[in-house]
């Protein structure tokens, strides 16, 4: 179960005149993505059968995932009463879709699975983070860190099994960090540019994934302040191996701020 509900939430307290137009944006999007964690559930559940602990886990982390994406859903509806949640959400399915017809982990293995959901759980608990301190609206602002505590939390839990699974499987640290690099370069990939689109685009629009993507990361990258982005290159150092502490990792750590800062820098002008 959940560890809070919608009922936790003081939507009473909304404030239209705090809330960013471009926040409001992202916050739409977000839902689309959070909402769907169902058919990755699906995919985790054929690419881990037998594992029961693991299994109950997903289902687990479905529930809450599903609630992050419908109360992000009722919070833009509550901001803009011409958004239809269950129409657009309609909208982003038709466009994306998550694969259902394998076995096998596409990372490999499940050790590279797991190490992949460690990444997403990375990005989001850092993102509705740097959201949370960006927004000045109370609304947003609490559910943001409701949602940052839940991300973290399955970054941890994805993070033990994946260590269960380098003792069974053997993945080295090489390998580890080519799984980290791929799942990261995938942020460019269809499904925040469709739900970008599904969320955003006004009807007629085609969708453009180079305009999408631009359009929804100029805007989500704009929140990050440096203690987000230290934070979320620690967070991926660890699942890859390397104590950011240490020499190697310190070294690893200064180039990853300095291309995340860059890659800041060269989407904010899009927003």
């Amino acid at each position: 179960m959940p560890r809070w509900t919608p009922d936790d939430i003081d939507w009473a307290g909304f404030d239209a005149g705090k809330l960013d137009p471009d926040l409001l944006k992202v916050v739409k999007a977000a839902a689309m993505v959070e909402r769907n964690a169902g058919d990755y559930t699906a995919y985790l559940s054929a690419i881990f059968a037998g594992d029961r602990d693991f299994l109950d886990i997903a289902t687990e982390w479905q529930v809450e995932e599903v609630q992050h994406g419908d109360v992000l859903g009722r919070y833009a509806e509550l901001a803009d009463p011409s958004f239809v949640f269950a129409e657009r959400f309609g909208k982003f399915t038709e466009i994306y879709q998550v694969p259902q017809d394998r076995e096998t982990s596409v990372r490999g293995s499940r050790t590279g699975e797991l190490l992949a959901r460690c990444i997403v759980e990375t990005g989001t608990s850092s993102f509705y983070s740097a959201l949370r301190d960006a927004t000045g609206e109370p609304v947003l602002k609490d559910l943001c860190h409701r949602i940052a505590g839940d991300e973290f939390r399955h970054y941890k839990t994805f993070y033990t099994f994946m260590n269960r699974y380098i003792e069974r499987e053997g993945v080295g640290m090489l390998r580890r960090a080519l799984v980290a690099v791929g799942r990261i370069k995938e942020t460019d990939d269809d499904e925040l540019a469709s739900a970008w689109h599904a969320a955003n685009d006004p009807p007629g629009l085609p969708y453009d994934r180079v305009r999408c993507n631009r359009d929804y990361a100029g805007r989500a990258w704009s929140v990050y302040q440096l203690k987000h982005t230290e934070r979320a290159v620690n967070m991926v150092l660890k699942v890859v191996g390397l104590d950011p502490q240490g020499w190697l990792g310190a070294k690893a750590k200064s180039f990853a701020v300095r291309k995340m800062q860059a890659r800041v820098a060269q989407m904010r002008p899009a927003a």
